[in-house]
């Protein structure tokens, strides 16, 4: 697994990237979870993680600077996020519940994103990509942050994926009881992650064999 652009991962050739990006400003469930997911993806592929935490991340204030080819206008951490972007096949998108909703530091990427987009419209077109979010409570909101996932990757023209019936509807909700051991202790949200990434490892399978 690559952290940034450092790490490269051991064993099969790899064949694809699949970069996970981790919208928690803390080492704790959420990046937990994206980590395993992205642990099970790297059998015979290569996988990035991108995580918030430690970052400087501005907001996009809509200036349309990077409308005119210029780039976007706040040099910060983000700016490494995007050639990650356009290098992956695919990707998974984690996040905290916050309000009922996604981190405010992942919305300020997602929002970044139009400065890339704006220079390479097709950086996300047909990839495919699930979501993950993990709340609290059992019910605090994890169906409305993945909501939000699902619709950023489908305005972009990436191929939003779920987990599949019956547990994995939309993506990955998990249950962290405010800890990483409660996120381990719940294991209806980890049936739904593992479903989840076999879905993203299945579609990835078969278009390469397309």
């Amino acid at each position: 697994m690559r952290t940034g652009a450092s790490i490269k991962a051991s064993g099969p050739q790899i064949s694809l990237m699949i970069l996970g990006v981790c919208g928690s400003p803390r080492q704790q469930a959420t990046e937990h979870a994206l980590r395993e997911a992205l642990r099970a993806l790297g059998e015979g592929n290569e996988t990035v993680f991108w995580g918030v935490r430690g970052k400087r991340i501005g907001f996009c204030t809509h200036c349309d600077l990077c409308l005119g080819g210029e780039g976007c206008a706040v040099q910060d951490d983000v700016q490494g996020l995007y050639p990650l972007i356009e290098e992956a096949e695919a990707y998974v998108f984690a996040t905290p519940v916050y309000n009922g909703g996604v981190s405010a530091q992942l919305k300020a990427v997602m929002d970044r994103s139009r400065a890339l987009l704006a220079r390479n419209r097709d950086a996300f077109r047909d990839k495919p990509g699930v979501a993950i979010a993990v709340g609290g409570d059992r019910s605090g909101g994890q169906e409305l942050a993945i909501q939000q996932i699902i619709a950023f990757l489908t305005l972009n023209g990436a191929q939003a994926l779920s987990g599949g019936f019956f547990g994995a509807n939309l993506g990955a909700s998990l249950w962290s009881k405010d800890s990483l051991e409660g996120l381990k202790m719940d294991e209806v949200g980890l049936k739904a992650l593992r479903k989840t990434v076999k879905r993203l490892d299945r579609y990835l399978k078969e278009r390469q064999k397309a």
